[in-house]
């Protein structure tokens, strides 16, 4: 008998009937013998429908307010689905995020997990009893609800693998697994049959929906393997690991892109030590996640500094750069918010040479202009106006042939 962490996206759960599937996949691995905790999302689309209901009783709502009226929809679902599992004659019980034990630091809307203190689910797991968990949340140590951002759903199932070193963590959504690109942009693209976790981590924090970067750093910290599959079908799915270090790594595995990017530059900054600093610390503390940033030679003792934002951070990035400009003596900033990134991502790119050159000249031939490039040893990432992110992902893909299993 294995313990294994399930997750359920909005999507898998979106109405009763998707609810009553769910039931019964879980009712069919508690058969076989496994014990079973299960993670549920929101129904599709509740999470927007609360934020736009807040937002027509306040113009700017509390963040912790904020935070505990999202939860509910979590709370909906894994009250919903223990509800499903006992008519079909299996006990379970449903979990808030605090009733689990998942404890977090105060950060609202962006929390990240401290603890997890799996007390009450164990207790249930001895009573077999199929445990529902509300994912996307914890509580602070004064009680307080907080929420984990965007995809934070994710997060949550992982974290309880670890704790409760279950055998593995499977993630359930509406795609059969991971794929060489999105296949809504990309007909011919592949589904992976193996991942490694850097690839994978690459791959989410750039564009790729498919899993949370927070959820693959976790799984990759304690070595948890991640089944990502289909809720919808019995597919085989993308398995997560950490890979076998004695078969050769793909050069290029997938093609990742964004098109939530917006560009800033400021410049004519005095070349002197301590103003990026001055520059990147307000936003830092405002909570504005930098992606790319690259800095020009000095000339006649001033450089132009570019970065990359969000484009949903990009008002709240304006109103703090133009005040820091004029504080730090630079020559003024400019904003370009109709950008997207594309990435190619593959271990066996750390070994081997001329991918970056093997991208740029597949770009070319696409008519696709380079604005920025940034890179780690197994990615490269270009930046490139939004209305051509589709034409260049689909470059890429044909032109490292990855439509063809090895």
């Amino acid at each position: 008998m294995a313990l294994i962490v399930q997750k359920y996206g909005g999507t898998s759960v979106a109405n009763a009937e998707k609810i009553r599937n769910v039931a019964r996949r879980i009712a069919d691995a508690q058969s076989r013998g496994d014990q079973v905790v299960a993670v549920v999302s929101a129904m599709g689309g509740t999470t927007d429908a609360l934020i736009e209901l807040a937002g027509q009783v306040c113009d700017q709502p509390d963040d912790r307010e904020l935070d505990l009226l999202l939860s509910t929809g979590e709370i909906v679902s894994s009250a919903l689905l223990a509800m499903a599992l006992r008519q079909i004659g299996h006990e379970a019980v449903s979990l808030s995020g605090s009733q689990a034990g998942i404890r977090t630091e105060r950060s609202h809307g962006r929390a990240r997990i401290t603890a997890v203190q799996p007390g009450r689910i164990q207790k249930e797991l001895a009573k077999s009893r199929v445990v529902i968990v509300a994912g996307f949340q914890g509580v602070t140590e004064e009680m307080d609800v907080t929420t984990f951002g965007r995809g934070g759903s994710d997060i949550t199932p992982v974290a309880l693998a670890v704790q409760l070193r279950a055998a593995r963590c499977e993630i359930f959504t509406d795609v059969e697994g991971v794929y060489t690109a999105d296949p809504r942009v990309v007909s011919n693209a592949r589904k992976l049959k193996h991942i490694r976790y850097e690839e994978m981590l690459e791959l989410a924090s750039h564009g790729a929906k498919v899993m949370h970067p927070r959820a693959i750093e976790l799984g990759a910290e304690f070595k948890v393997p991640i089944l990502v599959a289909s809720s919808f079908s019995d597919a085989p799915g993308t398995l997560i690991d950490g890979g076998e270090p004695e078969k050769e790594a793909r050069q290029v595995m997938g093609i990742a892109h964004d098109i939530d990017v917006a560009k800033v530059t400021v410049r004519g900054v005095p070349d002197h030590p301590g103003l990026a600093a001055k520059l990147f610390a307000p936003l830092s503390e405002a909570g504005i996640r930098l992606d790319t940033v690259v800095q020009n030679a000095s000339v006649e003792g001033k450089a132009d500094i570019t970065f990359t934002v969000s484009y949903q951070d990009l008002k709240r990035a304006s109103d703090i750069v133009g005040p820091t400009v004029l504080e730090i003596g630079a020559h003024g900033w400019v904003s370009d918010p109709n950008l997207g990134k594309v990435s190619i991502v593959g271990s066996g790119m750390q070994s081997g040479a001329g991918y970056a050159a093997d991208m740029f000249k597949a770009l070319h031939e696409a008519e696709v202009n380079i604005e920025l490039i940034t890179t780690s040893g197994i990615r490269t990432t270009c930046i490139v106006d939004e209305a051509k992110v589709p034409e260049a992902v689909r470059a890429l893909h044909d032109a490292f042939s990855l439509e063809v299993e090895e």
